[in-house]
């Protein structure tokens, strides 16, 4: 069994990779996880999705690409994700993820109305929800990375509503108890979000943001980073109750 799949759904700009590496390599740095003991599979490039049940659990990654585009890949993608979510298989879906489950499961996404959103946020709870505090007892309000321009307009129907900003009304989304997404990137470092923010600096002034401010306000974000560190807790719980004898390997490597 692969402990965790990393659902590679596009590509940073060649300048931040060069520097900061792929998507995964951000995901797997904060989840504190062996790359050779992950399964990452980039679907934007057609890459084929393995049965639910042959893995322990699944994030999705960012995008630079619209989940409103409905790609052929991005498609394949939101009907697999339908599956895993009835088999119960541990998702945990950041910006592009949280949009295509939202879209899988009928929710609405599309372009946001007041336009972009971007840098160091303040995220707003809205819930004290029991399954989310599994993954970590979250503060009421804490920071957290952004960037985007779609957004889930309408979550889908049965999905939980557990946080916000003052841009989006929709920043985590819970499905049952072992199902979560964000809108916001906990995978991000200050400096990937310094680099995102300088990459679009023409656009961003363009647009009426202070740089400057922007720059000035990105900090680190701890509670977000333990979000995502409580996944991949209940992910090597799922591998530990599947296979106790490799977790302990894993534990010890």
């Amino acid at each position: 069994m692969h402990p965790l799949m990393i659902v590679s759904t596009g590509t940073p700009p060649p300048e931040i990779r060069a520097r900061h590496g792929d998507y995964a390599d951000w995901f797997l740095h904060a989840l504190r996880w062996p790359r050779a003991q992950a399964l990452v599979v980039h679907v934007d490039r057609g890459e084929s999705l393995p049965a639910p049940e042959t893995i322990a659990g699944a994030v999705i990654t960012g995008s630079v690409a619209m989940v409103s585009e409905r790609a052929e890949w991005s498609e394949r993608t939101a009907a697999w994700l339908r599956t895993a979510l009835h088999a119960n298989l541990p998702l945990f879906g950041v910006c592009y993820g949280h949009q295509l489950l939202a879209h899988a499961l009928d929710g609405r996404v599309d372009y946001h109305p007041q336009g972009r959103e971007i840098g160091t946020q303040r995220i707003e709870l809205l819930a004290q929800d029991q399954a989310l505090s599994v993954l970590a007892p979250l503060p009421m309000h804490f920071a957290a990375h952004t960037t985007h321009r779609q957004s889930v307009l309408e979550a889908p129907r049965g999905a939980r509503v557990l946080a916000r900003t003052a841009h989006d009304a929709h920043h985590i989304l819970a499905y049952g108890a072992r199902a979560f997404t964000t809108q916001f990137h906990p995978e991000f470092s200050t400096a990937v979000m310094r680099a995102l923010i300088m990459r679009r600096a023409a656009d961003l002034r363009a647009e009426g943001y202070d740089l400057d401010a922007l720059l000035h306000e990105v900090r680190p974000t701890p509670w977000a980073r333990r979000l995502l560190r409580g996944f991949g807790r209940l992910c090597r719980t799922e591998i530990a109750a599947i296979d106790p004898h490799a977790a302990m390997a894993r534990q010890a490597a």
